[in-house]
């Protein structure tokens, strides 16, 4: 499909992105890559391990920050340190669940426990009048929602992971976390990436990390109820819009952004997002 930015006046919007569990892992990307492009975005990020985040500091220049922090609720907590650090948690791994499946109790075995003060988003000053806010943190999101209230009513787009099954003792699941973003004004959107793993000892196509039938965790897609895009400011309804456009596809959705904006900027941007949509799909290229 077509970049929204060309149908966009300048100077298009730029996009604050909170990042909660950054990872380095340049061959994957983040969910948000494709609003990095030509410095559309600039990120806040708090990655635990150290040497992580100096690594994506490193990588991500002037326009992106990472902090070595532990985000949320802002109480003091014991952090299990994995030997996979993309694993490591607030939540103790739930090894006898775990070991029910292929290749996940291997690579939550913690190697350490540290105390540490967690941060709330709702404290850190360079987290405000952000857009969008991605959440990985292994079980702790619940903890992260809690202290970010302020956040949460700035932010347009959620895009967090969730798990069905409880890998850590005591998380909070899938249903906990919808009910917590409801109540500050977002609805479900849609999931990302739904994975699992096979029971053992099935083991499919001799891939250890193909699921079968059960489903244990996602990343899950919230967006600002579009009940309510009547009372979003034409900023945020832009940067919505974009965000629906380049990272999710979700033109339909992108399009109801652009005509609620229209109505308050007194301009026809849904009607030639509309016209570009049709020229793209009726394109030769596509044929």
């Amino acid at each position: 499909m077509f970049s929204i930015f060309e149908i966009l006046p300048e100077p298009a919007p730029q996009i604050r992105i909170v990042d909660v569990g950054a990872q380095w892992d340049p061959a994957a990307g983040e969910a948000y890559t494709a609003l990095l492009k030509d410095g559309r975005a600039t990120v806040l990020g708090f990655e635990p391990d150290v040497s992580g985040c100096d690594r994506l500091n490193a990588h991500g220049g002037g326009a992106h920050t990472y902090l070595p922090c532990v985000v949320g609720d802002g109480s003091r907590r014991t952090f299990y340190v994995c030997n996979d650090s993309r694993t490591s948690s607030l939540y103790e791994p739930n090894t006898p669940l775990l070991e029910r499946f292929n290749n996940l109790e291997i690579v939550c075995r913690v190697v350490g426990r540290r105390e540490v003060e967690t941060v709330r988003l709702d404290d850190q000053e360079q987290a405000r009048d952000t857009d969008y806010l991605k959440l990985d943190v292994q079980g702790g999101e619940a903890d992260v929602l809690r202290g970010a209230e302020r956040v949460l009513e700035e932010t347009v787009v959620v895009h967090t992971e969730v798990e069905f099954v409880p890998l850590y003792r005591g998380q909070p699941l899938f249903a906990e976390i919808d009910q917590l973003l409801r109540s500050p004004g977002f609805l479900f959107h849609k999931f990302a990436g739904p994975a699992g793993r096979s029971f053992q000892p099935i083991v499919v196509n001799n891939d250890l990390n193909r699921g079968l039938s059960q489903l244990l965790w996602a990343d899950a897609v919230y967006v600002k109820s579009f009940l309510g895009f009547d009372q979003l400011p034409p900023a945020k309804l832009l940067k919505l819009a974009v965000i629906l456009h380049e990272v999710y596809f979700s033109f339909d959705l992108s399009a109801l952004a652009l005509r609620h904006y229209d109505l308050q900027a007194g301009t026809r941007l849904a009607d030639a997002y509309l016209e570009r949509l049709v020229r793209a799909a009726w394109s030769p290229s596509r044929t």
